[in-house]
């Protein structure tokens, strides 16, 4: 052991070994990340300026749409950071607060769903008491417990890596501190901490996505013994993004967190986690666009204020002038 050397960076291979594709990547990255921000940030505008998207639904939309923004400001900006620069080191305190962000906030989206769902449940199969049930007082603790627990199973996960030994190698093959590529650097990591880390994992995504598919089932039943047709097709087109975003989420992230790898591997799931940290974030604010139409209302308001403001503006400079 006094030979070995402690490690206290990692390197962050990443895309290094594409590096013809660096700049490439770069802004294919960063049109990603602006669109992100850009989507995720207008459907908050939205939310928060229509009086009529003032109801549960819409404020745990408006709490996603947040964590997804926080899930992607942990991981994208140093990605684009490290395309441009030879040093891609990142020392293992850095790696350690990265690594609780990221999972803190995903399992956080995780839970909301699961809220998103129980809110579906409620206003359709008893939507008489909908608004008794799902109060303000309600959604903001619903909303605090998802952020709570989210946040306390990331900090085990965390605890749990960083209390491992790490000498020597120090490449993690992935462009972020994720588990799997950081584990496999330690030299004392045995089945036990393998299998805390999986059922911690398992936790938030098999346990949040049964919880979903519970109160799915609750709901289809309910729909199925509604007596008109006209009333079924409402019903389910008020879950059908939510829906849509679940499948998403769970089946890259049960891709990437939920299979068994080796060292070999990670190379290989490369394109599954840039899906997953890229992709998804991506998809949820552009699936809800398109599927609501309360969404589409409120956005062009949104709009159609920006771009009268813009208006205003270059029109009274020009008068100054």
């Amino acid at each position: 052991m006094g030979n070995r050397t402690t490690v206290s960076t990692f390197l962050l291979w990443g895309f290094s070994s594409f590096p013809e594709l660096q700049s490439l990547l770069f802004v294919v990255i960063l049109f990603s990340h602006m669109t992100i921000l850009t989507a995720n940030v207008s459907i908050m505008m939205a939310v928060k300026l229509s009086h009529n998207l003032h109801t549960p639904m819409y404020f745990f939309l408006c709490g996603l749409s947040f964590s997804e923004t926080c899930t992607t400001m942990v991981i994208l900006p140093r990605m684009l950071v490290d395309l441009l620069s030879d040093s891609k080191t990142i020392s293992l305190p850095e790696c350690a607060t990265q690594m609780f962000s990221f999972f803190g906030f995903s399992n956080n989206n995780c839970f909301t769903m699961v809220v998103m769902s129980y809110d579906r449940y409620t206003a359709i199969h008893n939507p008489l008491h909908y608004a008794v049930r799902m109060t303000q007082k309600v959604c903001f603790q619903l909303t605090m417990a998802s952020w709570m627990v989210g946040f306390l199973v990331s900090l085990c996960v965390v605890i749990t890596v960083f209390n491992l030994s790490f000498y020597d190698s120090n490449l993690i093959q992935r462009f972020f501190c994720d588990i799997s590529p950081v584990v496999s650097l330690a030299c004392d990591y045995t089945l036990y901490h393998e299998m805390a880390i999986f059922v911690l994992s398992a936790f938030v995504l098999v346990g949040s996505f049964i919880l979903i598919v519970i109160s799915y089932v609750f709901i289809g039943s309910t729909i199925l013994k509604m007596p008109s047709a006209k009333g079924r097709y409402k019903a389910f087109s008020t879950c059908s993004s939510h829906l849509t975003v679940v499948c998403i989420h769970y089946g890259f992230a049960c891709f990437v967190y939920l299979r068994s790898k080796d060292s070999d591997s990670f190379l290989e799931d490369m394109p599954m986690a840039v899906a997953y940290t890229v992709l998804t974030p991506l998809l949820n604010p552009i699936v809800y666009s398109l599927r609501n139409k309360d969404i589409q209302v409120a956005l062009r308001k949104v709009v159609d204020n920006a771009i009268r403001f813009i208006s205003q503006t270059v029109n009274k400079r020009n008068l100054n002038i």
